[in-house]
């Protein structure tokens, strides 16, 4: 088993298998999660629960934070109550929750102030990457914090890019939703344009599938769209969250606003606890 402790915060559809395969590489894992029924998966393979965030971070070497977005990965960080209540000097923490590049850097700052280290490395993948470490880890951080970080990273994903300074991970990672959000939009419109037109649904698939304009995600989804079924590997309102975010930082592209209008409106018509897919499902109406 490594000497290495980690500590994981933030155990939701990503969380629990990426902290699980953690603990199947022989890392002792601490973990912590503020609806505590979520944690007992983990127990059960051998992790232990921390009593609070600021025993996580006192606990362990490196700890990781996988929360929901903005607001919550800066309460998790909170100098107040949270990782970086009491002394964290020598720590290294990695966000792995899909933030804006400024939040990145204000949550670096706050690290910094406090003697500790910090990378983001959010994942391009969804749930059943995490499950299988074949996830993309984009990095951003100080070469050193990256160095100590990768022994580690490399169990959770298939490849792990070191891409620059904090905030230029999150770049990559709102700039690869992007290009999934265009896909998945694509995918819903083309298949009910022919729907309307007679052509059956799982033709349409076969013919966007078998041909050069198929990719991994278009065959991934299909089967959702075929039984109009779409539970949650990588939920709506976290895709239309990360739209918003790369509209805020700057994102003026022809189809980023009427993209984000058609996600914003599917998570306000209810479907934002349902999977990306869900798109097809707002449109099909």
């Amino acid at each position: 088993m490594s000497t290495v402790k980690i500590g994981w915060a933030g155990l939701g559809n990503m969380g629990i298998p990426m902290a699980g395969n953690l603990i199947k590489a022989g890392y002792p894992v601490q973990v912590f999660n503020r609806t505590r029924e979520k944690e007992k998966p983990l127990l059960d393979a051998g992790a232990e629960s921390a009593g609070g965030l600021s025993a996580l971070a006192a606990n362990n070497d490196i700890i990781f934070v996988m929360v929901s977005d903005d607001d919550a990965a800066k309460k998790t960080f909170s100098a107040g109550d949270g990782l970086l209540a009491d002394d964290v000097s020598g720590k290294l923490f990695i966000n792995v929750s899909t933030v804006a590049s400024e939040t990145s850097k204000y949550l670096y700052e706050q690290c910094r102030q406090k003697g500790a280290k910090f990378l983001e490395t959010p994942v391009s993948g969804s749930v059943k990457p995490a499950q299988d470490a074949t996830l993309i880890i984009l990095v951003g951080g100080e070469t050193d914090a990256f160095e100590q970080a990768k022994p580690v990273l490399d169990k959770l994903g298939k490849l792990t890019l070191h891409l620059g300074p904090v905030g230029v991970g999150s770049a990559a990672k709102l700039a690869i939703n992007y290009l999934l959000g265009l896909n998945l939009q694509g995918l819903a419109e083309t298949v009910l344009f022919a729907k309307a037109g007679g052509v059956k649904t799982e033709d349409m698939l076969t013919i966007i599938n078998e041909g050069a304009i198929g990719n991994g995600i278009t065959k991934l989804k299909s089967p959702a769209i075929l039984k109009g079924e779409f539970p949650a590997a990588f939920a709506l309102k976290h895709l239309a969250k990360d739209l918003r975010l790369a509209r805020a930082q700057g994102l003026d592209a022809p189809l980023s606003e009427p993209l984000y209008s058609s996600f914003k409106q599917a998570q306000d018509d209810g479907l934002g606890d349902q999977d990306v897919m869900a798109i097809y499902k707002h449109l099909d109406q």
